[in-house]
């Protein structure tokens, strides 16, 4: 047939109306089932970015909370040197404007993050998109929270059908403690690390199915391999799904449900993700010396005994093998960890396990999110949705199939990770959406097939016979609903203001200034605008601060910074904990060790009713609700600063109470001579002061004087304070001050008779 003859007007006619007799057979369930998915994730995208409406005035889109920033500068210097490998090789990449004067080493940071940020920014701009940089990292965590909801609707749908896959996608997309970590601006390790937990999970149990044929688990196996190497390179928390699924498979072994592809799909996943994960410098060969990922070898040698041990072999050569690797096991156990082989597990990661060891940290313990859960919060966060996740436990006990003892353990597990610190309740977030959505539909099922089947069922009483009838199923499916709705729309724990949406509607941490205001708040943005204006401060300028605001004031502001939350340095958070609470004399022989040139102290004032009119006191939710941890966590070196002459042995600390006591009455916290004289006090209550005399005028309906009159530092003069002209009533009585000081050096010298 010739190219004419094929290509003819008549057989091309033909073919179009043969593919217009062609009909696409899609049920209406299928429609259904779809059109609800993409509206579960459209709901997931956008209550995720809901912060960009507080963003939108300023034309610009910044990172949430602080540890993101850490991230961003990764990807920053990936993007700027056109190679993800760039803080590693050749050579490592030390950011100065942090950690002065030795800089942060940052080669020694988990690579997947920023590497997958930096190559999808480098694709995005190659097609001609110009999006800055921040901006686009600060929407990879709303999109990996849709990607997050689109896989465990599929592990949902594995696990208890596709109702379930629906319902857990809905639940994981309003969960607040997911929400939380995965919002606009979140742009930390959480977002690969939870995406990858449940893409590993839906993976791996597909892998170890064996009805599927074997070419189908040898891909899945594949592909959970390289996403469990991509969980160990992009959060500390690898861990835990390290663990969960040696503790799945020594479970699986207990009740005898060993098969071989259980050792081939556990052998190949863990064989090779350990092997592509630890070519990477940061994690390195240590990591299989881990205590926590030496159980995964253990729990190989038991696959391989129950292989042998299903062979056609004698029961005295059964039990001769099994004694030999059980000893094998133990004494390679008992060897490696005398000989110092077994590396310990991170403090931060032991503390979850132990909860307790964090109250000999104060560092630790002073993150809010480090601490331990409260019953009361768990429920405020998880709210009638407790009840289902019950039931689901119960349906899921009743069914015990391989996938559904791995959600047993993986709720449980992480339901007790999330009471021992309260970050972690992002990782019970997927467990927690899994097991309420097997209880919904459990709970629905028998009543949906009453509806759909309406069969004849009837009941045997003392007085006859009762029927039970469609409007009960009708009844059970509105409580149900009803109880779905509650929580997810009214949530009467939260004064029926659902938390979910009032989690996503917070403005940006830096946005708010910090403070729990649903509003623009511009008194840190300012500051950091000041800080990073060449005509008013130098990127050499070393600021002390408390280590909460170094990434802001390092990054935003363009100033070289002592501390932040990388933390990697406890000596010199010790230091800069002394600096806020010694007296001047004392506090500025650290500082001159340092060659700082100015100290930031943040502040909030609250409105109070006095005996004469209104009084400004110190609020909560800045430095002043944050100097005791910084006694605390400086009195752990109060030997060593005493030996170093800092600090003579009778005016040395080791927690707060050196500097006064809470009145029995009032609870109110009163300072003492020495507490007056730190510098933490004097600062604060001078910036206090500078806004009764500026501030509070601005508003002459609510005239307002100190709570007690503040004395001016000796030497440390006024640079800027950004918010001491901020009116009384503009933030509903809370008024946030960020207080720029610069040392006097010279007045010091001279006082001193010393030389800088």
């Amino acid at each position: 047939m010739g190219i004419r003859e094929t290509l003819s007007k008549e057989r091309i006619t033909d073919g179009l109306k043969g593919l217009g007799k062609l009909r696409v057979n899609i049920s209406h369930a299928k429609i259904i089932s779809i059109s609800a998915l993409l509206l579960i994730l459209f709901i997931a995208l956008t209550i995720r970015i809901l912060p960009l409406r507080w963003e939108i005035p300023s034309g610009n889109v910044r990172l949430n909370e602080f540890d993101p920033y850490y991230q961003f500068i990764l990807t920053r210097n990936m993007v700027q040197n056109g190679n993800p490998l760039s803080p590693y090789y050749p050579t490592p990449y030390i950011e100065t404007h942090l950690w002065y004067p030795q800089g942060l080493d940052m080669s020694r940071s988990l690579p997947a993050l920023p590497m997958t940020a930096a190559t999808l920014y480098g694709i995005v701009t190659f097609l001609g998109v110009n999006v800055d940089l921040m901006t686009f990292v600060s929407f990879l965590p709303a999109i990996a929270g849709m990607l997050s909801v689109f896989v465990i609707y599929f592990l949902g749908k594995d696990m208890a059908g596709k109702p379930a896959g629906l319902l857990a996608a809905l639940f994981l997309a309003l969960s607040p403690a997911y929400i939380q970590r995965t919002s606009l601006g979140f742009f930390d390790t959480e977002v690969p690390g939870i995406l990858s937990l449940i893409l590993f999970i839906f993976l791996f149990l597909r892998a170890t199915d064996e009805t599927r044929s074997l070419r189908s688990s040898l891909t899945y196996t594949l592909l959970s391999a390289l996403i469990l190497s991509y969980f160990i390179t992009g959060w500390g928390a690898a861990y835990y799904i390290l663990g969960l699924s040696a503790l799945f498979v020594f479970v699986i072994i207990l009740l005898k449900r060993y098969n071989p592809r259980l050792l081939l799909s556990y052998s190949l996943t863990f064989g090779i993700a350990l092997f592509v994960a630890t070519k990477f410098p940061v994690i390195s060969l240590d990591y299989l010396s881990s205590a926590a990922v030496i159980p995964v070898a253990g729990v190989f040698l038991l696959l391989c005994l129950a292989e042998v041990q299903r062979n056609n072999i004698t029961l005295r050569t059964k039990l001769l093998f099994t004694v030999a690797v059980s000893a094998i096991i133990v004494i390679g156990f008992v060897a490696l960890w005398q000989l110092g082989y077994m590396q310990n597990i991170a403090g931060k990661f032991y503390s979850v396990i132990n909860p307790f060891i964090r109250a000999t940290n104060p560092l630790i313990e002073s993150v809010a999110e480090n601490r331990v859960s409260a019953w009361g919060n768990i429920y405020y966060e998880l709210g009638i949705g407790i009840l289902f996740f019950l039931a689901g436990l119960y349906f899921t006990l009743r069914n015990p199939t391989n996938r559904n003892i791995f959600l047993l353990l993986f709720g449980l597990t992480s339901l007790y990770f999330a009471t021992s610190m309260v970050r972690l309740l992002a990782v019970f977030a997927p467990a927690f959406s899994l097991l309420m959505a097997s209880g919904v539909s459990g709970i629905l099922r028998p009543f949906f097939t009453l509806l759909k089947e309406a069969p004849q069922i009837v009941t045997r009483t003392k007085r006859g016979i009762a029927r039970v009838s469609k409007e009960y199923s009708g009844i059970a499916i509105l409580l149900v609903f009803t109880l779905l709705v509650t929580n997810l729309a009214f949530s009467p724990q939260s004064s029926f203001v659902p938390r979910v949406y009032g989690q996503a509607y917070n403005p940006l941490t830096v946005t708010s200034s910090s403070i729990p205001i649903a509003g623009n708040v511009p008194e840190w943005t300012n500051m950091l605008l000041y800080t990073s204006d060449r005509q008013n401060l130098q990127s050499t300028d070393v600021v002390a601060a408390w280590w909460d605001y170094g990434y802001w004031l390092g990054i935003l502001g363009n100033v070289t910074t002592l501390v932040d939350n990388a933390t990697v340095n406890q000596t010199q958070i010790e230091n800069v904990g002394f600096i806020m609470m010694a007296n001047e004399t004392n506090s500025l022989k650290m500082l001159e060790k340092y060659n700082a040139k100015y100290i930031l102290v943040f502040i909030t004032v609250e409105i109070g009713q006095g005996q004469q009119g209104y009084v400004a006191q110190l609020g909560r939710f800045g430095d002043e609700g944050k100097w005791s941890w910084m006694a605390k966590i400086s009195g752990q070196a109060k030997d060593r600063l005493v030996n170093a002459s800092f600090i003579d042995e009778q005016s040395a600390w080791t927690d707060e109470t050196k500097f006064g006591a809470p009145n029995n009455q009032t609870n109110i916290w009163e300072w003492n001579t020495q507490g007056q004289n730190s510098v933490i006090y004097k600062l604060m209550n001078w910036a206090k002061q500078r806004w009764t005399e500026v501030g509070g005028a601005l508003d002459p309906q609510t005239p307002v004087s100190p709570d007690a009159p503040a004395v001016r530092p000796t030497y440390f003069k006024e640079k800027y304070f950004s918010g001491v002209t901020t009116p009384t009533l503009q933030y509903g009585g809370i008024i946030p001050i960020v207080a720029l000081y610069e040392i006097d050096w010279d007045a010091y010298h001279n006082a001193t008779s010393t030389t800088g």
